[in-house]
């Protein structure tokens, strides 16, 4: 009995219908969403092993890579990692802090008591969604590094015996994390 014949059109057809037309995971852009804040629509980028609100991209790409991606804008490859081209690509974590964080390239390392997650990502038209519930969190929160003039905000998991930059989870502010598809190059050759 020949079942190559009905195999191979079956076999079609699951393959065609596993194939999903648009990446429902990512790639995303995100900003907080904060009404009357100095937070409201500031862009979350990646620097420093973590992320900030507002400020610049941090970015490496060796000089024997061409051509270099820009580097200039922070995108999640999905919920749980940053889009990248470095082999291995950068994770998202929580770290012990309760600083939303990611790992170095060429590297697994995440400290010991970090949660990689759990994240969520719902994309949405226009605008989806970005949040995590890491340690119990209820989404993320901005911490700024002085709570008189801050300059910069860092970007937590919203928990109250997070370990923020000025020392009180009071002077932090909660917000929604929207996201936009990215349907650009890989922006990135690594996150630094």
């Amino acid at each position: 009995m020949k079942l190559i014949p009905f195999i191979t059109p079956a076999l079609y057809a699951v393959c065609a219908t596993a194939l999903p037309a648009k990446r429902d995971n990512g790639p995303f852009t995100a900003i907080a969403l904060r009404s009357a804040s100095p937070i409201h629509q500031l862009s979350i980028t990646a620097a420093g092993e973590s992320f900030w609100l507002g400020g610049n991209t941090a970015s490496y790409c060796p000089t024997n890579v061409d051509p270099c991606p820009p580097g200039n804008v922070t995108v999640f490859g999905n919920a749980y990692s940053l889009d990248v081209e470095v082999p291995g690509g950068q994770v998202i974590y929580v770290n012990p802090s309760g600083a939303l964080a990611f790992t170095m390239a060429h590297s697994i390392y995440i400290p010991s008591g970090s949660q990689q997650g759990p994240f969520s990502y719902d994309s949405g038209s226009p605008f989806g969604s970005y949040s995590t519930s890491s340690f119990g969190a209820t989404g993320f929160m901005a911490c700024p590094d002085d709570a008189m003039s801050p300059t910069s905000w860092q970007v937590f998991a919203a928990i109250q015996n997070a370990t923020v930059p000025t020392g009180n989870v009071a002077d932090c502010l909660g917000f929604d994390a929207a996201t936009v598809d990215y349907d650009g190059d890989i922006p990135a050759w690594q996150y630094i």
